[in-house]
Formats: C-alpha cells, sequence, structure tokens
C-alpha cells in the first residue's frame, strides 16, 4: 500500500507533527505500508529518497516555521498523486490540505488528515489583540469545514474527539494517539556524564521539562512551582531543555523571581544521542500544558523511568487518567509545588512510579499503534472504493 503524507512542516522544524511524521513512516513499513512526504524545504535539509521538498519563505513573525509556496505544492502533490497512490494523509492545516484535496478530488484518491493542533487554544497565546469571542467563531468553523471535507479524521485524544463533535464535525473520527518508539535502558554513567557536562551536583534533585519553550506550554506556571517547593527542597533544579519564542521571557521571569540557581536552559538537545542522557540524569518530569492534543512527552518520560508530575488538560487526560506512572496534582501552583516536593523526598515512591511508568509506556509503543494506522487506511480505502471494510480501523480507542 503506498501513502502519501503532506505536510507544512517537518524536520528540521522540531514539533509533534514532525515527530509523527518520522515515527509513522518507521513503524508502518513494517505493516506493508509505503510512505511518501511532500514538505517544505528549509535549506540544506539534505536528500531522503522518501521525501520531496517544496520551496518555501520565512515567516517575518515566525522564524521557525516556513510558509510554502501555494503553486510548488499543489504541483507537487498533483503530480505525486498522478503517479499511483492508494491513500493521501495530510498533516497541516495550511497549503498542504488545500493541496491534497485538490489532487484527492481531482484524482478520486481517498484523503484523510491528522488533527494535531487545536487552534482554539494555541492560538490566543498568539493573537491576543483578537476578541476570544470572534477567534473562537473563526476556529470553529474552519476546523469543521476542513475537516468536513475529508474522508475521515484522526484525532490523537477523547478530549479531541469531544471537542470535534462540538464543532460540528461529521466526517467519521478515529482516536489514534501516534505512539512512541521504545528506547533502551540508557546505563547509569549517563547520568553521572550528562550532569558533569552541564554543572548539575550528582545528588542534586533535578525536576525536567522537555519541549517547545513557547507561550501555550505553561512554562511560567512551572517557574512558580520551582519558587514554592524550594522552600521544602531548597537545591531544587528545574531543568528546561528545548527552544522557542519564549524563551527570552521567561528567562526574564526567572530574573524578576530570583529563580536563578533554581532553573537552568539548556536549549534543544538532540533526540536520538542527548535526549536519553537527558532523562536519565533527572529525577521527576513535570508538565503543566492544558492545550495538549496527546502530550506524548509524558509516555517518552515514563518509557525512560521518569515518574511524572502534570497537570491532566486536553489531550493529556487519555495518558494521565489512568494514573500509572503519574501523580495529578489539583491545578494550582501551590498543590504542584506540594506533590513534587513529596516525590522528590520520596526516593521509594519515585522508583514505584518509574517501574509503573516503564510498563504503561510499553503500551502506546508505536509498533502496536502502527498495526492500528495500517488497519484505518486500508478501511478507508476499501470503504472509498465500495469494498467490504473490515471495521478494524474505525473502532475507538
Amino acid at each position: 500500500m503506498r501513502v502519501l503524507m503532506v505536510s507544512d512542516v517537518y524536520f528540521p522544524r522540531i514539533n509533534g507533527v514532525s515527530t509523527a511524521i518520522q515515527t509513522y513512516r518507521q513503524s508502518l513499513q513494517k505493516n506493508g505500508v509505503e510512505i511518501s512526504l511532500i514538505a517544505p524545504d528549509y535549506g540544506n535539509t539534505g536528500t531522503e529518497a522518501w521525501i520531496e521538498r517544496v520551496p518555501s519563505r520565512v515567516l517575518p513573525c515566525d522564524p521557525e516555521d516556513r510558509l510554502v509556496h501555494w503553486r510548488a505544492m499543489h504541483d507537487a502533490v498533483d503530480r505525486a498523486v498522478r503517479g499511483g497512490y492508494d491513500l493521501i494523509h495530510i498533516q497541516t492545516p495550511f497549503v498542504a490540505h488545500y493541496a491534497g484535496i485538490a489532487a484527492a478530488r481531482r484524482y478520486k484518491t481517498p484523503v484523510i488528515a491528522t488533527y494535531h493542533t487545536l487552534f482554539e487554544e494555541y492560538l490566543k497565546h498568539y493573537a491576543p489583540f483578537v476578541p476570544s469571542c470572534l477567534l473562537r467563531g473563526a476556529t470553529r468553523r474552519f476546523s469543521r469545514w476542513q475537516c468536513n471535507s475529508l474522508d475521515a479524521v484522526i484525532v490523537p485524544s477523547r478530549a479531541i474527539h469531544s471537542r470535534l463533535l462540538s464543532y460540528g464535525v461529521t466526517t467519521p473520527m478515529q482516536i489514534l494517539p501516534t505512539g512512541i518508539p521504545l528506547q533502551a535502558t540508557v546505563h547509569d554513567s549517563t547520568r553521572a556524564e550528562f550532569r558533569a557536562r552541564y554543572g548539575i551536583a550528582p545528588t542534586r534533585p533535578v525536576a525536567l521539562f522537555v519541549g517547545r519553550v513557547a507561550h501555550e506550554k505553561n512554562i511560567h506556571y512551572l517557574l512558580e512551582v520551582a519558587a514554592l517547593a524550594r522552600a521544602s527542597v531548597p537545591d531544587l533544579l528545574l531543568l528546561i531543555a528545548g527552544e522557542g519564542p519564549a524563551l527570552g521571557f521567561l528567562q526574564e521571569r526567572v530574573k524578576a523571581q530570583g529563580l536563578e540557581r533554581n532553573v537552568q536552559f539548556i536549549g534543544y538537545l538532540d533526540r536520538q544521542t542527548e535526549l536519553p542522557a537527558c532523562y536519565a540524569a533527572a529525577d521527576v518530569f513535570v508538565f503543566a500544558s492544558r492545550t495538549e492534543t496527546q502530550g506524548l512527552v509524558l509516555l517518552e518520560a515514563m518509557a525512560a523511568g521518569l515518574p511524572v508530575v502534570a497537570l491532566a488538560e486536553m489531550g493529556t487526560i487519555d495518558i494521565l487518567g489512568a494514573k500509572r506512572g503519574a501523580v495529578v496534582p489539583e491545578d494550582s501552583p501551590a498543590a504542584f509545588a506540594r506533590m513534587l516536593s513529596l516525590l522528590l523526598l520520596g526516593e521509594d515512591w519515585r522508583k514505584r512510579l518509574a517501574a509503573e511508568g516503564r510498563k504503561y509506556a510499553a503500551e502506546w509503543s508505536d509498533e502496536r499503534l502502527a498495526v492500528r494506522m495500517a488497519a484505518l487506511y486500508r478501511d478507508v480505502v476499501a470503504t472509498h472504493t465500495g469494498e467490504q471494510a473490515s471495521g478494524v480501523g474505525l473502532l475507538p480507542m
């Protein structure tokens, strides 16, 4: 089976969409699905046989992303689908969406999309000058129109499924998270080496955040937590791994709150070579985002043996609801700080949660979920062509 993925983002742009594409491309191959991708050219991106890069330009207000050339994207998708694909899988709702829909209609090819980003929650951080009622109405109409132009929609969590139903989406939806690649356990010496490299004392209690350093990640909340938790754990270190548009703002907040000794920014870490060591060097993983559609980083932390303290909001509820490998405090910095302090001071509790988390994360492996994705692909194609679908792919999670 041949599937064409179309996206307005991919590596070297680091975000959940890029990670999901890479993860599924690798795991779907074992299920008889050949993936090709059309994505932006960021310059100096190299060449990979399965990717076609499309010309794009830098966005003045957002240097991390690219605006894909409209005609070039449409031409590339049209040319690819004309060459023969069983299914088009759209990953982003911008130029890629319209190019995918146009080609699907022209060549009568089934088309689906993954709803990665809840724009109703996301945009309020970047367009605060727009009245919330107008922003909410516009994003809901936009999402409803786009989703209802597809053969099926993949949503990563029950919360997003419910939200899209409330928007008036009538297209069949499948709850299907991305899944995570399970990595081998990192050797104990790696923890010491990582800490030494970043000047962290061997026994210092470390709470880790990994992710895009953006306003919607609610990292300023974690700064408040650190300020409160140091009353019980004076040498607490909040380690923030990642880059993003909120970095300058957060660094100023650290200075204003007198947290220079308790917060350390270490920038972006390579997922394959550096991030596993970073997880190994920490004691607890912390997360406070209220806008996640999925929250895969929580599972990555658990798979690495880190107990998690996190708010259960939106997409993270599906992961945290089982309360395996994680604790969910009340949504207040004081309650979060109290739970974090108790966990950092309770070694036996941390070990028990770590063991739980490893087992739980294995249930969300990319290989297990790729089987369901492949089944969904085949059911959508069968339904589109009028054949008898198995029904496996469209079952709720």
